[in-house]
């Protein structure tokens, strides 16, 4: 009796950025979030914010809502300043992750700190389950040097949030996540092991890979959901973020900057918010 191969992890849909702006006039690249690609549970959105143009970001994102779910937004360069209603205050710095857990809600402002230079970075925003959609907010500001990288001969794998040989992330999500950011040499190939079940994409933000298809930079590719990632970079290094988690399949609602499991829900939030009684 032979045993089965396991499958590797194939290319599902390639999904290119929009260029959009949000908050005051950022701009920025939706890669998850948009019309081609609205979700992949438990992942609402993926934006991608870079420019050396302070017209780009000067604006920031002043004070705004959330409420059901979590942001996580990892800074490659330059400064960011984070405040909140709950009383908390931190700064983004290269190579530094700020986790946001909005809860039953928070408004929240985040202010560029720089007037010139080169701005990048990208923010992910994870569902929160049912049963935590209206916990206590909470934050958490992770300096660049709390964040373990493994450096292999052919690649480099920064452990955001999730386990990679061993070594944990310090990112704490609500549910089961891994989000690396991973640095390949030139025409080098990688196995990153993925739970089998969990929703996985990765995107590539310089060079290119062979997933078994082409993926080229500023293109996200979803994945099938069984087991190992395999991938192969270009004649150039190669970097992208692998992000994967384990899908929560319960009902989405959705109202611009609240997400919640029904529509009544999103309701009360607006009106919660224009009470004056939210993130109180």
């Amino acid at each position: 009796m032979t045993k089965s191969k396991k499958e590797k992890r194939i290319v599902k849909q390639i999904v290119k950025g929009i260029k959009t702006s949000d908050g005051a006039g950022v701009n920025l690249r939706r890669i998850l979030g948009s019309s081609d690609l609205n979700m992949l549970d438990p992942f609402l959105l993926l934006d991608e914010f870079g420019s050396n143009n302070p017209d780009d970001y000067i604006a920031g994102f002043p004070a705004h809502p959330h409420r059901g779910f979590e942001t996580v937004t990892y800074m490659l360069n330059g400064k960011f300043k984070h405040k909140d209603t709950a009383g908390n205050e931190g700064y983004l710095t290269d190579g530094s992750v700020q986790w946001m857990t909005a809860g039953r809600g928070v408004i929240h402002s985040e202010m560029p700190e720089q007037t010139e230079g080169l701005l990048r970075g990208f923010q992910l925003w994870i569902n929160l389950p049912m049963k935590k959609k209206m916990i206590k907010p909470s934050y958490n500001d992770i300096p660049s040097e709390k964040i373990p990288s493994i450096k292999l001969d052919n690649a480099e794998v920064k452990i955001i949030c999730g386990t990679f040989l061993d070594v944990e992330g310090p990112g704490k999500a609500h549910t089961g996540i891994i989000y690396f950011d991973i640095k390949l040499k030139s025409n080098s190939t990688i196995e990153i092991p993925i739970e089998n079940g969990w929703n996985a994409m990765c995107y590539v933000y310089e060079g290119a890979l062979n997933c078994g298809e082409l993926v080229s930079k500023n293109n996200l590719a979803v994945l099938s959901k069984t087991n190992s990632f395999i991938c192969t970079s270009s004649r150039e290094n190669t970097n992208f973020l692998l992000i994967a988690g384990m899908p929560l399949n319960e009902p989405v609602a959705r109202g611009g900057p609240f997400v919640m499991n029904t529509k009544s829900e999103i309701l009360q939030a607006f009106a919660d918010f224009n009470s004056g009684s939210f993130g109180k």
